[in-house]
């Protein structure tokens, strides 16, 4: 297992099945981390199982959920939360994140839908945050979710985010590509909405492609390459936050593994002119 992956930094890559052949073969200095969703790994054995924790042996692997449904009418999964947990210790994870949304009424839903921006939701989804936190036995992190229609407000998104995180005690998965996407949907400037929201709170960055439905309707299917406004909008977050650590997501569609790694080194060169940025500012001063 890596010596000290709870000190997360760089750029990384989410590991999908389709590349483990590939992952095993390329460079140790490739990427700086890996991320999986749980469900797909937990008891997972066999040819895969090895691969995977060959890899996990090599990498910090981030754990970025799908299914914990934070926001939905169903109680918790509690196994689903306990099998993370294990797994979690089994690979020595230094994170584990789900979306701000929920995705489950009586039975899965398969798909990732947008909580009410209410005083009532808060408190519900802070709560089972808590729930959550408890069985981990540590803060969990909370991306900020893609979404097409909103059915009730009472707060602005960057609103009800921050007093989620504020009740909860959880931290921000802070999605860069999720902001471009919504603010083209809903018409509002990305960067206005990325400065409202609690960016003390930001653990971990998400960067990703998306499909462009129409010129005012972009969807986030994680299926194509980062354009360049979100690429921007990603040098903007860094100069807020500093260079936290990033993922590259890309779900399906997937080019041949140099090519991603092309997209995880814009990371990384966004990360250094940011450092190097900080590092020139501070011998100004």
């Amino acid at each position: 297992m890596p010596e000290s992956p709870v000190d997360l930094r760089g750029a990384g890559l989410g590991l999908r099945r389709a590349l483990l052949g590939s992952l095993q073969s390329m460079n140790q200095d490739a990427v700086d981390f890996l991320e999986v969703a749980p469900e797909n790994w937990i008891g997972v054995g066999g040819r895969f199982g090895k691969q995977f924790r060959a890899l996990a042996d090599r990498y910090p692997v981030v754990l970025h959920g799908l299914s914990l449904d934070i926001g939905g009418p169903d109680p918790i999964d509690v196994e689903l939360v306990r099998a993370v947990r294990s797994l979690k210790a089994e690979i020595n994870a230094p994170l584990y994140s789900d979306h701000l949304t929920y995705c489950a009424a009586d039975g899965h839903l398969y798909d990732l839908l947008p909580i009410p921006f209410t005083e009532e939701a808060v408190h519900y989804v802070a709560g089972r945050v808590a729930q959550v936190q408890e069985i981990m036995g540590e803060p969990i992190a909370l991306e900020n979710a893609s979404y097409y229609a909103q059915p009730h407000r009472e707060l602005s998104e960057s609103e009800f985010i921050a007093a989620v995180l504020e009740e909860s005690g959880c931290d921000l998965l802070l999605d860069v590509n999720n902001i471009y996407v919504n603010s083209i949907n809903h018409g509002y400037d990305p960067l206005a909405f990325l400065d409202s929201l609690p960016l003390d709170r930001v653990r971990y960055i998400h960067v990703a492609g998306h499909f462009d439905e129409a010129e005012d309707l972009k969807v986030d299917t994680h299926g194509a390459d980062v354009i360049d406004p979100v690429w921007s909008l990603l040098a903007e977050a860094y100069r807020r936050v500093g260079p936290l650590p990033t993922l590259l997501e890309r779900d399906f569609n997937l080019p041949p593994l140099s090519e991603l790694l092309q997209e995880v080194a814009q990371i990384r060169a966004l990360q250094t002119g940011c450092t190097a940025r900080d590092i020139t500012a501070a011998a100004g001063r």
